[in-house]
């Protein structure tokens, strides 16, 4: 990569978050068979705050992010060490099964992926619908209901049983956005949601992670320095697979306490 200079992003101001800890991470490491992706990260993450995994290519900021839900049981090459908890309880217990821990680890990935054999509304209701909820009005209430908190209602409302493949890039991800909030997780996690869309797009995902923190607890990796200053309240920094610092976004863009982080922000490499 070729070595820049640039300003240190500028970071909003800190914003306080309930004080709570959803997601406690202790030595989490993770391996693809003899490779070590992850190497013994600790954090606490906050609940009803938005906290952004930044970093190089390569860093493990997805593989981090895919561990806190188990996501990579899906995957036989991979294992994990550590500890996960969510609100103190321990993801990868035994009696615990995996898809529990993703309906209330929900996640959105970079490229959206609505179903294209299904309406607007079945998408919306297709977690639902897997996990029993048969009621015609509920199914109609949850679909508004995320829909709304998606910031899409107003733009779908009168197409719901248009096929989503019918949506812009833009709409797309927000309707699998709002597919994710359909179940009522308690944690939403975004793996680069917005890297494939033009500006606007890209606006319109920012400001709903925003309001969506009130309700939810957010981790959103990317490799958009401006968007984690913009949108988050907490930024953690991997650098070949180790967490190299954590604390307030504000603090990490302003004033970081590692010599790798503050070249990193300033864009020194990366």
């Amino acid at each position: 990569m070729p070595i820049t200079t640039q300003q240190p992003v500028s970071a909003a101001p800190e914003v306080k978050s309930s004080g709570t800890t959803a997601l406690t991470v202790r030595n989490l490491s993770v391996f693809f068979n003899s490779q070590q992706v992850i190497k013994k990260a600790s954090l606490d993450i906050a609940a009803q705050a938005v906290t952004a995994i930044i970093g190089p290519s390569g860093c493990g900021k997805s593989t981090f992010l895919r561990a806190l839900n188990r996501m990579h049981e899906l995957n036989p090459e991979a294992r994990m060490e550590g500890e996960i908890r969510l609100f103190g309880e321990d993801v990868y217990s035994r009696n615990v099964e995996a898809v529990v821990v993703r309906r209330r680890i929900g996640m959105v990935f970079q490229k959206s992926n609505p179903f294209p054999t299904m309406s607007i509304a079945e998408n919306v209701t297709v977690g639902l619908r897997l996990n029993g909820v048969r009621n015609r009005k509920r199914l109609a209430e949850r679909t508004e209901q995320s829909l709304r908190m998606a910031a899409l209602w107003d733009e779908v409302k009168d197409r719901l049983n248009d096929p989503a493949i019918s949506l812009s890039g833009g709409q797309q991800q927000r309707l699998c956005i709002a597919r994710a909030l359909a179940v009522e997780p308690e944690v939403l996690l975004m793996d680069e949601p917005a890297s494939a869309l033009d500006p606007l797009a890209t606006a319109k995902i920012e400001d709903l992670i925003v309001q969506l923190k009130k309700d939810y607890t957010i981790v959103i990796v990317t490799h958009n320095m401006q968007q984690a200053a913009r949108a988050s309240d907490f930024t953690a920094f991997f650098y070949l697979g180790e967490l190299v610092e954590f604390g307030p976004t504000a603090k990490i863009f302003t004033n970081p306490s590692q010599k790798r982080t503050e070249d990193y922000v300033t864009g020194r490499f990366g």
